[in-house]
This record gives C-alpha cells, structure tokens and sequence, in this order.
C-alpha cells in the first residue's frame, strides 16, 4: 500500500483531498497521512492525523523521516495576496521556505513531490495559458509560488506541478469565504454590491482540483500541469449566474473596475488556463462553473443542516 502525504490538510483542497482519498478504490491503494497546524478540522476516519509546522525544518524532517511517504502532496500556503504583501517575512517562511525544507527531507527517502501553485505567477496580459507559457508575477504572493516552482523542478526525484485558478467550494469547517458565498450573503440581505468585471479567470470547483491532484498521483505524471475549469469567466460574469442559480435579485449587483478598490497587491488583469494537456494525459475533466456551483450550493445546505 502506497502513502500519501498531504500538507494544509485543514484546507479547502486539503480536506477535498481527504474526502476524495477516503473513497473504498482510494482506500485499498493508499495510507493517507494528513499534516496541518493545530488540530484536525476534518475530523473523519480513514488517515492519520499529524499536527505539523511546516515552517519548522526539524519537524518536517522528523515527520518525513518517520512517516516515509510515497507521494507528497504538498498544498500548504499563505495564499490570500495582500497578506503576503503585507507580511513578506511570514509569505518567505511560509512559501518559500517550507517547500525547501520538504523537498530536502523527501529527497533522502525519494518521495514523488507534488506542488500546487497558481495563475498568479503569470503576468495577467492573456487568458488560456499553457504550462510553457513565461512566468512574470506581478505580487509578491506569486514571486513566492514562482520561487517554491523553480525549487520543486531542481528536485533530485519525480516531481509534478499542479497550478490551478480561483478555486470556489465549502468544507464543514472553512477558514475564509469564497465569491458565491458572499454574493449570496449580500443579496439575502438585500445589500447591493459591486463586483470586478474587468479581470478574466477560468473558475475552479475545489473538488475538481482534488480529482486533478489525484489523478496526478495515480498516474505518476510527471511535469507541470494546468487544473482548472474551462469556462473564462469574470467574477462579474460568476456573481450574476450564482443571482440567477439561487433566485435572488440581480439588479443589486454592479459591475466596478479592479482600480475601484483599493488592494495591497496588484492582481493579474487576464489568467485562466488551457487546460488540454490535464485532459490528454491524465483523463481530467471539470464540471462547467454552472454544475460546480450547483453542487457547491447542495454541500453548503447539507452541511447547514448537520450542524443544527
């Protein structure tokens, strides 16, 4: 039985990964060992938990060394754009400097590393990006995803890059909130809001994400990846679907420039990805944004009920 290894196992994507590895096919394949700082927020059975600091190199190197995982999938981040900007020390440590000290302890044991990154390493000047196309991030979360990308490639063993884009789901217990749910939020309470129409993406349902990552393992597929939906989208566009999906007034929503707030971190205008090559080589494909929401929607009112 092989061992998986997930770091930010208390995430959005950690614990889609947890639910997805917790599957019966996954279980008789894999030991699944699930590693984030303080206590477990999944609470389900199926893996071991590890509460693990990832910026503390002697206790990566004591979980690595013990644990001797065959994958690792490492989703671990500060990924909230004006936090790294305004804490750039904290972005370094938590970014940079962890990835080094996992990669380093997973060399000596010859784990298959895999890194989740972002769009937000590409300048944000066209849409539909390939997996050759040129890095130039334009914040300095995305130097610091760019920077752990270029550590993972030097790795010694097999290695894969999964980026992905705007990624939208719920788990039971959430750490932020995402686009859908604040829209749906504002609008229950009649509160009219403004939503950026000037900056393009292709949305991705966090299950989906998972199911790449997944797929990634099963196959073994080495190199860089694009996980993402397929729909090229603004969150304008996302915002005034989720009005009509749910029923609620869309005239309360109002379509402002990206230069209207006033944001820490400059955003990358034009992202979304061409996603051919998850498709070709791994069999990856996503719900469209409308199914991803609808289900979306169908997991936030299951989990309201179970926690009455």
């Amino acid at each position: 039985m092989k061992r998986i290894l997930i770091t930010g196992s208390n995430g959005l994507l950690g614990q889609k990964l947890l639910k997805l590895f917790s599957k019966s096919a996954y279980q008789k394949k894999y030991k699944i060992i699930a590693c984030s700082r303080g206590d477990d927020r999944y609470i389900d059975t199926g893996y071991d938990f590890i509460s693990l600091d990832i910026t503390d190199q002697d206790a990566v190197e004591k979980v690595i060394s013990e644990q001797k995982p065959d994958y690792v999938i490492h989703t671990a981040a500060i990924t909230r754009v004006d936090d790294c900007e305004n804490d750039r020390e904290k972005a370094i440590q938590t970014n940079q400097n962890a990835t080094t000290y996992l990669l380093a302890a997973c060399e000596k044991i010859g784990s298959f590393f895999l890194y989740v990154s972002t769009d937000f390493i590409f300048s944000g000047e066209k849409s539909m990006l390939i997996e050759e196309d040129e890095a130039e991030p334009v914040n300095f979360y995305g130097e610091t995803k760019l920077w752990s990308e270029k550590a993972t490639m030097k790795y010694k063993h097999d290695w894969a890059i999964a980026r992905t884009v705007l990624v939208y789901g719920v788990v039971k217990d959430m750490s932020r909130s995402n686009l859908l749910l604040w829209v749906e939020k504002s609008l229950k309470n009649n509160t009219p809001i403004k939503v950026v129409s000037d900056q393009w993406r292709t949305p991705t349902y966090a299950d989906d994400l998972a199911l790449g990552c997944a797929l990634i393992i099963e196959n073994h597929a080495k190199g860089i990846f694009h996980i993402s939906g397929e729909e090229l989208m603004t969150p304008y566009d996302m915002a005034i679907q989720t009005a009509d999906y749910l029923g609620l007034d869309k005239n309360l929503i109002s379509a402002t420039n990206a230069s209207e707030f006033k944001e820490v971190g400059k955003r990358p205008p034009k992202t979304g990805f061409n996603i051919q090559k998850a498709k070709t080589t791994l069999g990856f494909q996503p719900l469209s944004f409308f199914e991803g929401m609808k289900k979306m929607f169908e997991e936030t009112s299951i989990i309201s009920k179970s926690e009455y």
